[in-house]
């Protein structure tokens, strides 16, 4: 085992990426009893002991407007790490996720003679794919949680090292269908359609008519059918409320958050493509994917996207396990026979276990494999 102190530095711009990096960090001080971490991260890698120069939340900026208005602060903030740590170079630096903000640090320092690793690909596999070009001379180590993104930077000859998905861990091989109605107040013997339209204030706005109307379709046809919605944050949480007052003859559950609980207790689920369908798919739940984008974003980035898929579950299975609806074929004539065909409970144990067989794919010691892998790059040079 290394006793040398060491310099781990990192930079977490958001709150997923500070649970990523406590977990790091626990991992690597297994290999460095005695290293030092700092650079900007959240109360979860403060807590190992991580000391932060700059407030995470200073990074996690959304939309466009606000991040043009925070550019000076955030170019700033960037110049100062990449200053520090050319003048006073750690061990590696380490970028997780926030891959605009990271990805030119990693070019800089690299230039510099500092080994770079970043945590959580971004989705150059699937779109803009000339981002690998600037990748390749970014980085001495991807770690991808998601295998087939492994297999693109072997493709494309980047060093890699797939980690799993922390989500994996969080949910158990079964579902507790009727614990979960209880808690939401639901019937525990009637159908339940949880349905997701996004936690964006656009994707809300896009999906939400169109998800109601295929519910009240549905509902048309299923008995009892009991509909959920959880709203992501206060602010979905109000503008779904002003959508559905519009809709008095749909009962149907608001929630504010607890989505992971409204996907427990449902039979089948119709959401917005995203990180949701990951989530689905571990507590192993029929689900119906769409989408859609405004007519003139969808020309201009359809000639981009370069996967026959846009769902975690079909992407990882390398097939349709699930129906996507996106763009023109996101309409109730396309979607109620969807979402009945997933409803249909005859169909459903196939479907589990080949979910169940991604699920495992993904469920592993996430932190444990990155620290082991950057230990190599720290130890020889090159992760092999």
């Amino acid at each position: 085992m290394n006793m040398q102190t060491l310099v781990f530095a990192m930079v977490a711009g958001e709150a997923s990426g500070d649970v990523l990096g406590a977990d790091l960090i626990r991992a690597l001080k297994k290999h460095y009893p005695n290293a030092i971490f700092e650079g900007i991260g959240g109360p979860k890698m403060q807590a190992e002991g991580f000391q932060s120069l700059f407030e995470m939340e200073r990074l996690s900026v959304m939309g466009f407007v606000e991040p043009l208005k925070r550019l000076p602060e955030l170019l700033g903030i960037r110049r100062a790490i990449v200053n520090r740590y050319t003048e006073n170079q750690p061990a590696v630096f380490v970028g997780i996720d926030s891959p605009d903000f990271n990805t030119t640090i990693e070019f800089r320092l690299r230039k510099a003679g500092v080994k770079t690793v970043h945590y959580v690909s971004p989705s150059v596999w699937a779109w803009r794919q000339g981002r690998i070009k600037k990748i390749k001379k970014s980085v001495d180590l991807m770690l991808c949680l998601l295998p087939f993104e492994a297999a693109f930077y072997v493709q494309h000859e980047v060093p890699v090292r797939f980690v799993g998905h922390p989500l994996a861990g969080q949910f158990g091989d079964q579902p507790d269908i009727q614990g979960a109605r209880l808690q939401l107040g639901l019937d525990t013997d009637r159908p339940v359609l949880c349905i997701m339209p996004g936690s964006r204030a656009g994707e809300v706005n896009m999906m939400a008519e169109v998800f109601l109307d295929t519910a009240s379709a549905v509902l048309a046809s299923v008995d009892g059918l009991q509909l959920v919605i959880p709203a992501a944050n206060d602010a979905r949480y109000a503008q779904l409320t002003d959508i559905l007052a519009a809709r008095p003859e749909l009962d149907i559950k608001l929630l504010l958050q607890q989505s992971h609980l409204a996907m427990e207790a449902s039979d089948a689920v119709l959401l917005a493509s995203g990180t949701t369908a990951l989530e689905a798919m571990l507590l192993k739940k029929p689900m119906v994917v769409s989408y859609r984008l405004g007519a003139l974003t969808y020309k201009l980035l359809s000639p981009f996207i370069k996967t026959p898929f846009v769902s975690i579950p079909n992407l990882l299975a390398n097939k349709m396990l699930v129906p996507e609806l996106v763009q023109d074929q996101a309409v109730v004539s396309e979607l109620a026979p969807a979402v009945l065909d997933a409803l249909d409970q005859s169909k459903c144990p196939a479907l589990v276990t080949s979910f169940d067989v991604l699920h495992q794919q993904l469920a592993v010691e996430s932190g444990a494999i990155a620290a082991t892998a950057i230990a190599e790059l720290v130890n020889t040079g090159s992760a092999s």
